[in-house]
């Protein structure tokens, strides 16, 4: 197969992690981003053996380290009583089991450490799709600003509102799950007298959706809350919204004291609304192809959204660049194959909220390497 030029719509996680795969598998490729510039957007980011272990294989490991933080184990708590449920050895005993620790940090950290590996002249800013055909062969993709360009296939790595997706499928909308979130980080000093802030806790309520998580930021130096609850009335999809911290705490009153803590020392905090779409039956059609969000949106609940899309990128990098395979529609197939019934697992188990609630093993997902799983 000759090496064709791979234009990725998209320079989030994915997008980014594909283009460098891809560059590291001696393909050519271009990313779209919509933006006029990378900013530093969002707020955490969890990433767990397997997706660590992905981005080590990228080169970027060693910059993510630097500002991370290593949670000591992963508890589970009930959300009224604070009882353990279950605790899982993390950092040192994850690393030597699965060859990677865990990591949690900023969003933006890990961005800006793809950002740094994808030379400047592989990424065109500014590049909102708005129409994508595909003709003779290629893919045209026509700008808001009026610009087209052509390439040889696409990934569409543009998220849960993917226009590669729509392209593919039709004018479709994801479904509101009924289930908002919260996000807040608090300096770790104002949680004096707090327990396990080192780890990652998660207290349960009394429904899959009602829950309170807290782990470490900036190598400890602040903490990440993340609260889900019902809330069918809030709509509104959005990483900046602000949401009331007054409301927060309101709805989690009657949790433990460890959790009220957290919650008491935000001031203040984001609000989004969670959408889902269904597991897709196939990721690719013609010349365009699906990763991350915008083939298998999920839950935040197993912690898995952006670890499946650095997955994705590394094995679809892999399948593009095979030799044994001859054409692009093999490496589709097979990158499908390899891909798509592990993250229907992962999206539909991230839907019940019960993964390590009571123990369980998590070597199905921690254990995982995308530079090695088999290509067919």
């Amino acid at each position: 197969m000759n090496t064709p030029l791979i234009g990725i719509c998209g320079g989030g996680i994915g997008g980014l992690a594909a283009a460098i795969a891809l560059r590291k598998l001696g393909q050519r490729v271009v990313v779209f981003e919509q933006a006029p510039q990378f900013a530093r957007v969002g707020a955490d980011i969890n990433l767990t053996p397997n997706a660590v272990r992905a981005l080590d294989g990228l080169g970027v490991g060693d910059a993510l380290r630097e500002t991370a933080a290593r949670p000591a184990f992963r508890i589970s708590r009930d959300g009224y009583t604070g009882e353990e449920t279950s605790r899982l050895a993390m950092s040192s005993a994850a690393e030597e089991k699965y060859g990677a620790p865990q990591l949690t940090m900023h969003r933006a950290d890990l961005l800006t450490a793809l950002e740094a590996a994808v030379p400047a002249d592989c990424i065109k800013l500014g590049k909102k799709a708005v129409r994508i055909e595909q003709v003779d062969g290629k893919v045209r993709l026509d700008f808001a600003d009026g610009s087209s360009e052509t390439v040889d296939a696409l990934v569409g790595a543009d998220g849960i509102h993917s226009v590669v997706r729509t392209a593919m499928l039709g004018p479709e909308q994801p479904q509101f799950t009924g289930v908002v979130a919260y996000r807040a980080v608090v300096p770790a000093d104002r949680l004096v007298g707090c327990v396990d802030l080192d780890c990652f806790t998660k207290w349960w309520g009394d429904r899959p959706e009602v829950q309170v998580v807290s782990f470490p930021l900036n190598q400890g130096k602040d903490i990440f809350i993340f609260a889900t609850t019902p809330q069918p009335e809030w709509q509104l999809e959005s990483w900046t919204a602000p949401g009331d911290v007054a409301e927060l705490k309101e709805i989690y009153s009657d949790f433990h004291a460890d959790a009220r803590a957290r919650l008491n020392a935000c001031t203040e905090v984001l609000k989004s609304a969670l959408y889902i779409r269904d597991p897709l039956p196939h990721w690719y059609q013609g010349n365009l192809v699906l990763l991350g969000d915008a083939a298998h949106p999920m839950m935040p609940f197993m912690a898995q959204g952006a670890g499946q899309a650095v997955e994705d990128a590394v094995v679809l990098a892999r399948c593009i660049a095979e030799p044994s395979f001859d054409s692009l529609q093999q490496a589709w197939t097979a990158y499908q194959n390899a891909r798509l019934e592990r993250t229907s697992r992962i999206q539909i188990a991230s839907r019940s909220n019960t993964w390590l609630k009571e123990g369980g093993n998590a070597d199905w997902v921690y254990d995982y390497d995308a530079w090695s799983a088999p290509l067919k």
